[in-house]
């Protein structure tokens, strides 16, 4: 447990729970054994530049990771945006402190014994409570310009993916596989005609032509009213029929036990 102080008017610590990090698999390189601090209870408010300077004593930090949650096999990298679907941070996270040699994650578990160590200084000030929200809501609002360039970026690599895509396809369009089948895209072989004028317009004559029969087929309000009496005596007249036919199977069954 180290205890750590944000601000030398705070009274009591917090305290950081450190450990070195081992797991049995999934360790990759981003976070290697021996050379990595596993560090829990980290408040939302401690950024990764706070974290180093704290170990900054113990050896040259590498790289300072902070998650949610401690994670099991090795992430990957994943496009981050500065305004869509911003991360919203919730509660005390975790925190992963590498260093360049395995001397600085011994070192590190020795500062548990020193007193509180003030990580807040008036060069590097950890905001916390209305100064952070005040520097938080001037980050939500959104800069036209940075907002451009980021869709812009966006949409380029997103050409050039659908680009490369069609050209790998059209590449093994008609080439078959080890196993002779040969792979059928949504284009197919021979590619329908584009619709001309001509073609537009007898098709919406048609549609024309099917709305005006069932429009004109009960365009009065007795029409419907007949077109439901005879609808309904032709369902009464079949299960009238449909008694009969099932009295008449019933009187011919051969077998009676009684």
């Amino acid at each position: 447990a180290l205890a750590v102080k944000f601000s030398a008017r705070q009274r009591s610590p917090h305290y950081l729970l450190v450990k070195e990090h081992r797991v049995r698999e999934g360790s990759g390189p981003a976070h290697p054994p021996r050379r990595t601090l596993f560090v829990l209870n980290v408040p939302p408010y401690c950024d990764p530049e706070s974290l180093s300077r704290l170990f900054f004593s113990c050896g040259h930090v590498q790289s300072v990771d902070i998650c949610d949650k401690p994670e099991v096999a090795e992430k990957t990298d994943t496009l981050k945006s500065k305004f869509f679907n911003p991360k919203m941070t919730k509660g005390f996270r975790v925190a992963y402190v590498v260093f360049r040699s395995p001397a600085g994650v011994q070192a590190a578990k020795a500062l548990s014994q020193r007193g509180p160590l003030l990580i807040s200084t008036e060069t590097h000030p950890v905001k916390t409570g209305i100064s952070k929200w005040i520097t938080s809501y001037a980050a939500s609002v959104v800069d036209r310009e940075e907002l451009k360039a980021e869709v812009d970026a966006f949409m380029q690599d997103y050409d050039k993916q659908i680009a490369e895509e069609e050209a790998k396809a059209a590449e093994e369009e008609g080439v078959p596989d080890e196993e002779g089948w040969v792979k059928v895209t949504r284009k197919g072989r021979k590619p329908g005609l584009p619709r001309t004028e001509a073609a537009n317009l007898r098709v919406l004559e048609r549609e024309r032509r099917k709305r005006a029969r069932k429009e004109l087929l009960n365009f009065y309000a007795w029409q419907h009213r007949e077109t439901k009496r005879e609808h309904i005596a032709q369902l009464r007249k079949k299960f009238e029929e449909d008694k009969q036919r099932i009295a008449l199977m019933r009187a011919q069954r051969k077998f009676r036990p009684y």
